[in-house]
């Protein structure tokens, strides 16, 4: 499929739309008094930090919304406005935190269904609006749309649509993309559906491997097709159909999922930049190697503030976003690796009474921890993913304050 085609034809279609309706200013004074907090900014108006008590509270320097979220959320609560009557779908949550998507169920945005891992888009009809969300939509959902005779309203973030010029750049010279992302990850989904080939590699421990086989495929035809079937068994589900590791690895390209840690991004691309040069020899790396800056200046920000913020005398780390929100876990990782006590809620309400809160450790479900907030005084390091709104922050900083003073009296039970 010619998806630079597609993707221009889309573009001229009436039933297609990237920039709202013209309710901007109605909708920013809605999303004003739903999502932004007055005790934030006081933080921020003294330098990111404000004492109660026995409590300090150190914010990161960049956190929460960023501008592709924040646009998103315009654009679907202009749509709304728009379309009063109309049924109105969106192929995925529009960002990654739970309240910002429960509000929109509340204004009548129905989210597509899920069935043993496929979107069902059997009850969507001709004239229904779609919305498309922050991570994108794969092309050939955009096309089913698109056949259906839908309006669709695309929000999809402008730096990852950045990505997907870069893995245009790729095809047009016949490399393969490899991705550092989540393969699941519907941002990734999204943009491996733009690649003729593509791979996806999660980390480094994928992609050492990875540059291994380039340089190190086998000497025996039987050590060969071994490690072929291996390496084939390894990324069976993160990479394009009919991969062939001893063809497409000649020539490569890197891209990435803009909610990666950004050093491990770079790390990436020098690690396959070393192994074309060993490879081939400096003087062709360029015909078997590309690599444009795709990083997100957002998720660069929050993890450079982050980087900032653990550097200080911090007695714990709160961390505020989805659970399933990729640039919240990383910023999670960045406290772990300074060993900093560090706490991973989606909300206020994981803060428990009597001292105790309910958080997601790094790679394991919910558990809850016992007097997690030291007796005397104390610093708390606080910062968000890109997908939360202030409000949230605001919330769980108040928790905080409430129960080291020890007024904190309910308790959220896990569904």
């Amino acid at each position: 499929m010619d998806t630079k085609a597609f993707k221009r034809s889309l573009n001229q279609s009436d039933n297609y739309h990237r920039k709202g309706f013209g309710h901007q200013a109605d909708v920013a004074i809605v999303l004003e008094s739903e999502y932004q907090s007055n005790l934030i900014q006081e933080i921020r108006d003294r330098n990111y930090t404000l004492t109660r008590g026995d409590v300090t509270i150190k914010l990161a320097k960049s956190f929460g919304f960023c501008w592709g979220v924040e646009r998103a959320v315009a654009i679907a609560y202009e749509t709304r406005q728009h379309f009063p009557t109309e049924r109105i779908w969106i192929t995925n949550e529009i960002i990654h935190n739970p309240s910002v998507n429960q509000r929109l169920r509340e204004m009548n945005v129905n989210f597509i269904q899920v069935e043993n891992g496929v979107k069902n888009f059997d009850l969507i009809d001709r004239g229904d609006v779609v919305i498309l969300p922050a991570f994108g939509a794969s092309v050939q959902e955009m096309q089913l749309l698109n056949d259906k005779g839908c309006t669709i309203v695309d929000t999809t973030c402008p730096w990852v649509s950045k990505v997907w010029n870069t893995i245009e750049k790729h095809k047009k010279v016949d490399y393969t993309s490899i991705i550092h992302g989540q393969y699941k990850h519907e941002e990734t989904v999204a943009t491996s559906s733009f690649a003729n080939k593509y791979l996806v590699v999660l980390n480094m421990a994928e992609a050492n491997y990875v540059a291994d086989y380039i340089l190190n495929n086998g000497n025996s035809p039987q050590e060969k097709l071994q490690r072929r079937n291996e390496f084939l068994a390894k990324f069976s589900n993160a990479c394009s159909a009919g991969f062939d590791p001893d063809l497409d690895l000649e020539k490569v390209g890197i891209a990435n999922q803009t909610t990666m840690l950004k050093t491990e991004t770079e790390a990436i691309g020098k690690l396959f930049e070393r192994t074309m040069m060993k490879k081939y020899s400096t003087a062709e790396l360029n015909d078997h190697f590309q690599s444009f800056n795709t990083i997100c200046d957002a998720t660069q920000e929050r993890q450079d503030a982050m980087f900032e913020l653990v550097d200080e005398k911090l007695d714990l780390m709160v961390v505020i976003g989805g659970y399933n929100s990729s640039n919240t876990t990383h910023l999670q990782e960045i406290s772990i690796e300074h060993q900093i006590p560090s706490y991973h809620i989606d909300s206020d309400v994981r803060i428990l009474a009597d001292n105790q809160i309910e958080h997601k450790p790094l790679f394991k479900e919910l558990e809850i921890t016992k007097n997690w907030l030291p007796d005397g005084p104390i610093t708390v390091g606080v910062t968000s993913g890109a997908s939360t709104p202030d409000k949230v922050v605001e919330a769980a900083i108040e928790r905080i304050f409430a129960t080291k003073s020890g007024v904190v009296t309910t308790s959220h039970i896990t569904a």
